[in-house]
């Protein structure tokens, strides 16, 4: 359920719809054909998602550039899977490109709950431990052989000095909105922050969307359209976009995550919001306000946590 930023121009999306899912499902799919086909409610950006009967799900990338994932998917998410303490989707069938439809597409068994939100969440810290300990089973997966940043996953785990022109270009057209001279001090602090080069694997889009809560209680990660091998950070944001103070302590405690890495996960957070602030700048709708909101949380907590270093109020 992908929505997030992406490096370089948009992806020229295509639209799919109910009825070719239902032709594209009957031809290469006869044992499913006679299975109900509906559109999920928020399915995202990067895929156009389907229900397939009651049990299943039927994901079609949404631009080309989306499409390579699908082949990594297929060969990660099984090996993935059994390796974790929470359930992931695992891919039940490969689509191939047909009925005017031009990508590779995956039928996925289906997995309950409602997306992360912080009135859905009833313990922020209990949720906030959960989700670190996910993060630290992925972590410990052998990553020998896993797909590195590349432009299947946006660059996720790679450097953020990829992003910095989007940045910069955030940056003037907020100038004058939000303080831009601390986001410009947060910014350089996160690309100063060094990675010792110890590859693990990371999800790379660590949203309330793609984290589905049970009686509140956080029950499954989704979307693993950015996963890869390199640097974790990135999976770090989280912290500042959806947890509460409490909750990003414990996760942080749990994560053991060294200065450097909170630092670029600080800069993931704030590439994120920034861009977000960027197409808002002037609007007063909600998505403007959460925007806004979460900047000010990156802003307290880099003052809080001792990382000012030129900025003055």
């Amino acid at each position: 359920m992908s929505n997030t930023p992406h490096l370089g121009p948009v992806p020229q999306r295509i639209t799919v719809d109910a009825e070719l899912v239902r032709r594209l499902v009957a031809h290469q799919f006869p044992r499913w054909a006679h299975l109900p086909v509906a559109p999920v409610a928020d399915g995202g950006w990067d895929n156009w998602t389907f229900h397939l009967g009651p049990g299943m799900s039927v994901r079609l990338p949404s631009a080309a550039e989306y499409a390579l994932a699908v082949d990594k998917e297929h060969r990660w998410l099984p090996e993935l899977a059994p390796r974790l303490p929470l359930p992931i989707p695992v891919p039940l069938a490969k689509g191939e490109p047909g009925e005017g439809y031009p990508y590779p597409w995956s039928v996925y068994s289906w997995l309950d709950g409602e997306p992360a939100s912080a009135d859905r969440i009833a313990d922020p810290v209990r949720f906030a431990i959960d989700l670190a300990e996910f993060l630290v089973a992925l972590q410990r997966i052998d990553p020998t052989g896993g797909p590195l940043p590349g432009q299947h996953n946006w660059y996720r785990g790679g450097t953020l000095r990829t992003y910095h022109r989007d940045v910069q270009r955030a940056l003037a057209a907020l100038d004058g909105h939000v303080d831009v001279g601390l986001a410009r001090e947060i910014w350089t602090d996160a690309l100063d922050a060094s990675w010792d080069g110890t590859q693990t694997w990371f999800h790379g889009d660590v949203a309330q969307g793609n984290l589905l809560l049970d009686d509140g209680k956080l029950a499954a990660v989704i979307d693993f359209g950015t996963c890869g091998v390199g640097d974790p950070a990135c999976d770090m944001a989280i912290a500042w976009t959806l947890l509460t103070t409490e909750g990003r302590q414990a996760f942080r405690e749990r994560l053991a995550v060294d200065e450097g890495t909170w630092a670029r996960g600080r800069g993931w957070a704030l590439w994120k919001t920034l861009a977000a602030c960027a197409r808002t700048v002037g609007q007063s709708d909600e998505q403007a306000a959460v925007a806004l909101r979460v900047l000010g949380v990156i802003f307290d907590e880099y003052v809080a946590d001792g990382r000012r270093r030129q900025y003055q109020p």
